[in-house]
């Protein structure tokens, strides 16, 4: 599975075109390439995935008919490959964002169409996902009227210490947080951001002092303080993603640190780009470094690989994966390979080490 040189990742995809559920791929550290890309799993709309901390399992939202949910894989230590345990689903549409906590013992999703958190329960024994424990209806609306017509949740995942889930709403500007006890959310604190930033996904500093919020509408990543004692989240700074003078259309997808803090990685659909930022580690606060091309178009996701001397991008809509390798000292990102074609990517995860 993993030799310290050759690592298996997974990527989650939209199943139009050719896609026909999550794929595989080998990154090669030695040489320095990715290879190997074959399906690893047939199912509808698994757009993101998320693998449990043993990397025993994985978990993947789903559509399945007229209902959505997660699905529960098994990984075959040795080879990556996955096998099927089953799948919970509820009325209505996929979620778009899923997580698991550090002892698989709860599972998270946030519903962009619906405005809902859901929480299940994992299995001990056999890592399969029990029937939605509890879901979370968002209320309001945003000042975009196209877009923030009603809540979107867009993120739900663990804070550092697991007490609570963070979640994400682009619809209404806001981030929550809840409490989950025995699978069972209950609403902590909130913050409103700016109107019409349209949050989308969050990371935490490992520090756990500070948190980075991309927002899709305004192109921006809010950088937050937090407070582990009660859940809450304090705004420090605003800082843009794209050049003051670019004017088309863009919208920010991901948002990834690396594990020594030093630096945040910020996604660009639209300017097709990965926006680099340096940490300052006494404020948290961030300094604009550099914008990289993704080499392709609408670059939804991207991940750091084990060794963080890589970074892999998804072009969604020019279906391929790209490789750079990082400069681990100044943050920044050189092109080595575009050519790896992979249906609607949208997500990449690897194991963790």
């Amino acid at each position: 599975m993993t030799d310290n040189r050759k690592f298996t990742g997974y990527v989650g995809t939209y199943t139009k075109g050719d896609s026909k559920g999550i794929y595989t791929f080998t990154l090669d550290t030695e040489t320095a390439k990715i290879t190997d890309v074959k399906e690893a799993a047939q199912l509808e709309n698994p757009t993101y995935v998320t693998v449990s901390q043993d990397n025993r399992y994985l978990y993947a939202v789903v559509k399945k008919g007229d209902t959505g949910g997660v699905a529960a894989y098994s990984i075959n230590q040795q080879t990556g490959e996955l096998t099927a345990l089953n799948d919970q689903t509820l009325e209505g549409a996929s979620p778009c964002h899923v997580s698991v906590d550090s002892e698989n013992r709860h599972v998270v999703t946030a519903n962009y169409h619906k405005g809902t958190i859901e929480s299940y329960v994992v299995n001990q024994a056999d890592g399969t996902v029990q029937p939605a424990s509890s879901i979370m209806q968002h209320e309001g609306a945003g000042p975009n009227q196209e877009r923030q017509e009603k809540p979107h949740a867009h993120y739900a995942g663990f804070t550092p210490d697991e007490k609570y889930v963070a979640a994400v709403d682009l619809g209404i500007d806001q981030l929550i947080t809840y409490k989950l006890n025995d699978g069972m959310l209950t609403k902590g604190n909130t913050l409103s951001v700016k109107p019409g930033s349209g949050p989308r996904h969050l990371a935490f500093h490992p520090n756990g002092k500070y948190a980075y919020i991309m927002t899709e509408l305004s192109s921006e990543v809010i950088v937050l303080a937090y407070n582990a004692g009660d859940g809450s989240f304090t705004e420090l700074q605003y800082i843009s993603t794209i050049p003051q003078d670019f004017t088309e259309n863009n919208q920010g997808s991901a948002i990834h640190l690396s594990s020594d803090g030093r630096f945040v990685y910020a996604g660009n659909r639209g300017h097709d780009s990965i926006a680099v930022f340096s940490v300052n580690e006494e404020s948290g606060e961030l300094t604009f470094v550099k914008h990289t091309s993704t080499e392709g178009n609408w670059p939804r996701d991207f991940m750091l690989d084990p060794t963080e001397k890589f970074l892999i991008a998804s072009n969604q809509e020019s279906h391929n994966l790209v490789l750079f390798s990082r400069d681990e000292a100044a943050g920044t990102l050189t092109l080595l390979q575009s050519d790896v074609t992979v249906p609607y990517p949208v997500c990449i995860k690897f194991f963790n080490m």
